[in-house]
């Protein structure tokens, strides 16, 4: 994968280090943000989410959403911030994406929580003006990842899937 100017690039060898990334990122984020993950199946999204949660300190077992679509994880104590883990991979068969991204009104959801959308790229960006893209590639048959990321705006062009 060639990062777009302005990425940053990390080489991640292991899924705790996955993870570990997934943690640092979240000293970056605040109520409001939208993070969308990029990457093919296996890159690790999940993990780095689940590093993510365990850094905010989230209630609840983080694992793929993809058959219910989005999961609300509760702030683990007063103060805290929540995150709203989206995975849009079902919605790219649907006749109406946009329209089934809108009914999850993940917009309002922006306002006190963390959402992080995985296989985003391409749909969840309108949901906000400003958004942190993150690209995974893994290594086959390897766990050596390799991470792009950066901060997006709506003036930015659209990432593709």
């Amino acid at each position: 994968m060639t990062p777009t100017p302005g990425a940053l690039t990390e080489i991640l060898q292991t899924a705790e280090e996955t993870e570990a990334f997934g943690a640092r990122l979240a000293s970056l984020l605040h109520p409001g943000d939208l993070v969308v993950l990029d990457g093919p199946l296996g890159a690790g999204k999940t993990t780095l989410v689940r590093g993510l949660a365990a850094a905010l300190g989230v209630r609840g077992r983080v694992s793929s959403p993809t058959f219910i679509i989005a999961r609300e994880h509760k702030p683990g104590q007063p103060g805290g911030v929540g995150l709203i883990h989206v995975d849009a991979y079902r919605l790219g068969d649907s006749a109406d994406p946009l329209g089934e991204l809108d009914a999850l009104d993940l917009d309002a959801a922006l306002e006190d929580s963390i959402v992080v959308v995985e296989w985003g790229a391409g749909l969840a960006e309108r949901l906000t003006q400003r958004y942190l893209l993150v690209s995974l590639q893994r290594e086959h048959y390897s766990d050596v990842r390799t991470v792009n990321w950066q901060w997006m705006s709506e003036t930015d062009p659209p990432a593709g899937r």
